[in-house]
């Protein structure tokens, strides 16, 4: 953040820096709570969604600056990647972790890996390849392999931040599970395979070499992963042992909140992948930590997780519109390029988004279903329509990682290194507008509201602690299926697999996590118990199954 405001005079003169700093501040947090507030007037228009409002109000912004200023001061409209990648990214995908719905995702974990990994690959080769053959002949410059290969990485990073809002977790649990979880995995794997290219000797290529890309790309995922969890359980073993809950609850959302942030700078640092990481270490927070706290800190941290996250998604969109009025790459691209150029350049990047998401969608989708023994968990053509659909936003991602690439200090005087950025911006626009305002239409075209799954309980954990206490209390002997009126609903198929449930992989990780994991780092049913604490009086059936 503070990179942004030493950068952001908005004053027409040349104020002090404080009062730059102020200005930028105060511009930013008007123009968020103008996009709450429009957003929350749109929040039943089937077409727009707060991303998009935020990018048109980010817009319309920078077009007032740049009037007002004569367009002599567009150095506010800077988009910084450092600010993107430490401030902005952790939150939003540590909240996806925290909230997602656990079952919905492990039960399709392998189509997810296969879509968000496998998929991304596909994508990147045909990418590269039609850049190669295509991008070339348009005489824009000298660009070399590497750049070409770089393309492929930024234009195959699906925009997961803008998933999430042009898809109901509650509506479509399957089709959100499989477009926003392979989006967190194809976002990871875009910024793995784009540092890999940029540390990569593209002039000494051999088959040992692409071995020992292969092994490092691979090993890069497996830590990330296992960093992120490892740093979930050691949240969740710190807080269960020492319950900081009996003296003060801030203490366990800080530590929650910082450990979380840890991990991802950690990540970082280690030159592995931070969104993996901190996505993982969500997901385990949610399933041991948040049940080791006390019942307000798991309100708070629910409410402030998803509060920070939806901050940063409205800041995002907000940045990167008025970013897109940048005066000064335009005039270079301008002055050296013809308008038939620049948009051949753009459409053409748009046409091979198109076909790369097509070449892998849908031969992997057929892929998944071939090994579906039942129709459940099959993939509809309407359904890899909409996945196709709903993964062809491009946005924040490939903008960083194009300004990593094209860019120095946040602009660039070269012609060709220009176009790159001003493409990026027009397909990153074009995509997360047009594709984005036609997503919600396009679903209730292919599967009408009332095919739309209404149990979004029987698929994931508790989603309050609300309903955690609730989902206990049923199921404790003697309780009445009635509580302060309120009924649980669950469908009578998983009544059945939970009474017993078939001997499949998540049979055995449910006998291995209440015999091991759970005893030791916490979760729902192992809650630490002390007198005098909030949980004796909101919880007292839990004593029962103190450790």
């Amino acid at each position: 953040m503070v990179g942004l405001v030493a950068a952001a005079g908005v004053a027409l003169g040349d104020p002090p820096a404080d009062y730059a700093s102020i200005a930028a501040v105060g511009l930013f947090v008007a123009l968020m709570c103008v996009c709450i507030i429009v957003g929350h007037l749109l929040e039943e228009n089937r077409w727009v969604n707060e991303s998009i409002t935020a990018l048109f109000i980010g817009l319309g912004t920078g077009a007032v600056i740049l009037f007002a200023s004569s367009g002599k001061h567009s150095r506010v409209l800077v988009f910084s990647e450092d600010l993107f990648f430490i401030y902005l990214l952790p939150p939003i995908i540590f909240n996806a972790g925290f909230q997602v719905k656990k079952k919905q995702f492990f039960r399709n974990f392998i189509t997810i890996t296969l879509f968000g990994a496998v998929g991304t690959l596909i994508s990147f080769t045909v990418i590269s390849l039609g850049a190669l053959g295509l991008i070339s002949r348009l005489d824009i410059g000298a660009l070399e392999l590497g750049d070409y290969l770089a393309l492929g990485a930024i234009f195959s990073a699906t925009d997961s931040v803008c998933t999430l809002q042009v898809l109901s977790q509650d509506e479509t649990p399957f089709l959100y599970s499989l477009v926003f979880g392979e989006g967190v995995v194809n976002d990871a794997t875009s910024v793995v395979l784009f540092n890999a290219i940029q540390n990569f000797d593209l002039g000494d290529i051999s088959t040992a070499k692409l071995l020992q890309f292969i092994g490092n790309f691979l090993y890069l995922f497996s830590t990330s992963t296992i960093l992120g969890v490892a740093a979930g359980l050691l949240s969740a073993y710190i807080i269960k042992k020492l319950y900081f809950g009996r003296h003060s609850t801030d203490r366990e959302v800080s530590i929650m909140m910082l450990m979380a942030y840890l991990s991802y700078m950690l990540a970082e640092l280690l030159d592995l992948s931070g969104i993996l990481t901190v996505f993982f270490c969500g997901i385990v927070m949610s399933h041991y930590t948040w049940h080791n706290v006390t019942e307000s800190s798991r309100v708070t941290t629910k409410h402030a997780f998803a509060t920070l996250s939806f901050i940063a998604e409205t800041f995002l969109f907000l940045y990167v519109g008025m970013d897109a009025l940048d005066i000064e790459k335009w005039k270079i691209v301008g002055q050296t390029y013809s308008p038939v150029k620049s948009v051949a350049l753009s459409s053409t990047i748009l046409a091979l988004v198109l076909v790369a998401r097509a070449a892998f969608v849908f031969p992997l989708s057929l892929l998944s279903n071939l090994t579906k023994k039942t129709q459940e968990g099959k993939i509809s053509f309407k359904q890899q329509v909409i996945v196709w659909w709903a993964g062809l936003m491009r946005g924040a991602v490939s903008i960083a990682l194009a300004y990593n690439k094209f860019t120095r200090s946040g602009h660039t005087q070269q012609p060709s290194n220009a176009i790159m950025i001003t493409s990026t911006i027009t397909v990153v626009l074009f995509s997360t507008i047009v594709f984005g305002l036609l997503t919600k239409p396009l679903i209730r075209l292919l599967i009408p509201p009332r095919h739309l799954s209404r149990e979004p309980s029987a698929l994931s954990e508790p989603s309050s602690p609300k309903s955690f206490l609730e989902h206990l209390a049923a199921n404790s002997p003697g309780h009445p299926d009635l509580e302060n009126g309120i009924s649980l609903r669950r469908p009578t198929s998983l009544r059945l697999l939970l009474a017993s449930p078939s001997r499949s992989v998540h049979h055995y990780w449910r006998k291995f996590d209440d015999g091991f994991m759970r005893p030791v780092f916490g979760g729902r049913g192992f809650v630490p118990f002390v007198p005098g604490s909030p949980t004796e009086s909101s919880v007292p059936l839990l004593a029962g199954n103190e450790n």
